[in-house]
């Protein structure tokens, strides 16, 4: 998720990052303090103070103006908004992470983000705590509205939600949006293609310094002893490249390291069975700032950028169903396995091996046979000029990632790891059913899966992603439905005490119907399986009769609804109709203290 895109920031991905969105960061200030005591006036105090309170304003205002776009379903100015209110702390040339306050209120804001892309049952989102931590006047009906609207996926009434009953997309990959949390997900341009065209300036070539040449040794000193895993020769452009991301590469630097938090831990893995060294993996960070949906030109696609004919060498399939170039493993092993054969073809000379991986071992061979020596740097004037940047970038990334807080980087929080659980579903399963058994939308399970065209699995039984801990409820109710039609149907999600009858009243499906779809179920537990003739049926809710707030509306065995009372909490409600305010908690979805807004009906146990 991605709130910052490759020429901005996004929080996700700050997630989202991280959450969330699609990234964060923080930009790196010189401090004013000095070594001794401080010599501030009280005006500059003031004066600090108010910059202070002004960062804050304006990225509450953004972030408030992204909470009313989400509410209204516009989830891609939602984005943007989000977006806007991390890059107020980025831009402001203040020093985040040395005042408590902006600190606290910038790392509550990513976490936020995060997790409203990426939404999770066990933590769930928090923007009451966030407006208390920065102080932002946001409301408690609008908090609760994003709330409920996250817990459900991040989707209301969007065209993506819609088509979840099954009906595939546009077979072409090229053309699906689809929609994680609140942004769309869509192919998104490759930073490869930018980094073709960088032309370093002159402070960032200048590396002239005491300072740098000292840098410079060390560096040089690491890269022959192994110090990272794999030997390299130290170059001037190696430490221009620092220079550059120290300075006006710094936003693209910190985006990329917030957002490796996502897939480093799988990458490290899979790099390290095939024999790569595990440091080599941030070439993934050159590649596609660890965007699954990302693209190039050159229709290079995915985490690890596999043209269509690369990807098919290193079995990577390209069906009308899937694009395994976007999958998240299949495309790390792959990666892994080719640069482990470049290293091989080029005697384990791995600048060599990453320059093939950018413009084949054709162009590599040739370069070397004009140079007439194994050596990238000899190699360098032969070889295209995007590779030229591209393995210097790759060195200085590592370098980097391995000492963040020597070049400037230390104060960015890598995202967390992307859990998931793996189930094989049967052949031509839509999202929508797998959705409706992991409690998740369509559109987060599209981002789990970017390797799926369309929104169902391949006619073949098929591995797919769904969100960490629910594994073993879809494959009970999989197993469930397998008496009907598993793209026939839909699932209800049921409450304590709830009959076939009650659920049949609901859904206009017959008792009969419901067991048969069922087996083995004597009472309706948890998710069941209702089956579903035509193209659907109509969606029922219990009646509102009209009456005092107080005065139940519906009752079922073992459970009664009524109405709250305006600013009532879970724990008030309880105590008025005497009931333990756990248990209504549990109910609804709610913790005891949780606000409730007037009128909200609310499930009780029933005396």
């Amino acid at each position: 998720m991605n709130l910052i895109a490759n020429k901005n920031i996004s929080v996700f991905a700050a997630v989202l990052v991280t959450a969330f969105i699609a990234t964060g960061a923080i930009a790196q200030v010189t401090s004013t303090r000095s070594s001794g005591r401080s010599s501030s006036t009280p005006a500059e105090a003031a004066q600090a103070e108010a910059r202070i309170r002004q960062i804050s304003d304006d990225s509450g205002r953004y972030f408030k103006q992204g909470l009313y776009n989400l509410q209204d379903n516009r989830r891609s100015q939602a984005r943007d908004d989000f977006n806007k209110s991390v890059e107020v702390f980025l831009m402001s040339g203040v020093n985040v992470q040395r005042n408590n306050k902006l600190r606290e209120c910038y790392n509550q804001l990513i976490e936020t983000v995060y997790r409203m892309e990426f939404p999770s049952s066990q933590r769930p989102v928090n923007i009451r705590g966030l407006s208390a931590i920065c102080g932002w006047e946001i409301k408690s009906e609008l908090a609760d509205s994003i709330a409920s609207i996250v817990a459900k996926g991040g989707v209301a009434n969007s065209p993506a939600n819609i088509a979840s009953t099954g009906s595939a997309t546009n077979g072409d990959a090229d053309e699906l949006e689809d929609v994680v949390g609140f942004s769309d997900q869509s192919f998104e341009a490759s930073p490869l293609d930018e980094l073709s065209k960088l032309v370093l300036n002159e402070d960032e070539t200048n590396v002239d310094t005491p300072e740098l040449r000292q840098e410079y040794e060390v560096i040089r000193i690491a890269g022959n002893n192994r110090s990272l895993g794999f030997s390299f020769q130290m170059h001037r452009l190696v430490q221009q490249y620092l220079n550059y991301y120290r300075g006006r590469g710094r936003r693209t630097m910190e985006v990329g390291l917030y957002r490796s938090g996502f897939f480093m831990t799988m990458a490290r893995r899979i790099f390290r069975e095939e024999g790569v060294p595990e440091n080599v993996a941030w070439l993934g960070q050159v590649e596609s700032a660890w965007k699954p949906t990302a693209k190039s030109w050159a229709a290079a696609a995915g985490l690890w950028q596999f043209i269509p004919g690369t990807g098919n060498r290193y079995g990577l399939r390209r069906t009308a169903y899937i694009d395994e170039r976007q999958s998240f493993e299949k495309a790390t092993r792959a990666s892994a396995r080719y640069l482990k054969f470049l290293a091989n073809r080029y005697g384990g000379n791995w600048e060599l091996a990453m320059a093939g991986y950018n413009c084949g071992e054709g162009n590599v061979d040739r370069a070397i046979r004009r140079a007439g020596s194994r050596n990238f740097w000899a190699a360098y004037p032969y070889l295209p000029r995007e590779t030229r940047n591209y393995v210097p970038n790759i060195l200085a990334t590592i370098i980097i990632a391995n000492n963040p807080h020597r070049y400037g980087f230390g104060h960015v929080r890598p995202a967390p790891r992307l859990q998931y659980d793996r189930v094989r579903v049967p052949s031509s399963t839509t999202l929508g059913l797998i959705a409706q058994a992991s409690n998740t939308s369509v559109q987060y399970l599209r981002y789990l899966n970017p390797e799926l065209r369309s929104n169902v699995t391949p006619p073949e039984p098929y591995v797919v992603r769904i969100p960490a801990g629910r594994a073993n409820n879809v494959v009970a109710i999989l197993r469930n439905g397998r008496a009907v039609d598993d793209n026939n149907g839909r699932l209800a999600s049921t409450s304590k005490g709830e009959t076939w009858t009650n659920i049949s009243r609901k859904t206009g499906v017959s008792v009969a119907d419901l067991k048969a779809a069922n087996p083995g179920m004597m009472t309706p537990k948890g998710r069941v399986y209702v089956p579903v003739k035509g193209n659907g049926i109509a969606a029922t809710s219990y009646s509102r009769p009209a009456g005092n707030s107080i005065t139940p509306t519906l009752t079922v065995k073992g459970i009664v609804v009524v109405k709250a009372k305006s600013g009532e909490t879970v724990s008030k409600l309880a105590e008025r109709f005497g009931v333990d305010a756990g248990d209504v908690a549990k109910l609804n979805g709610l913790i005891p203290t949780s606000k409730l807004h007037g009128g909200r009906e609310v499930r009780i146990p029933a005396k």
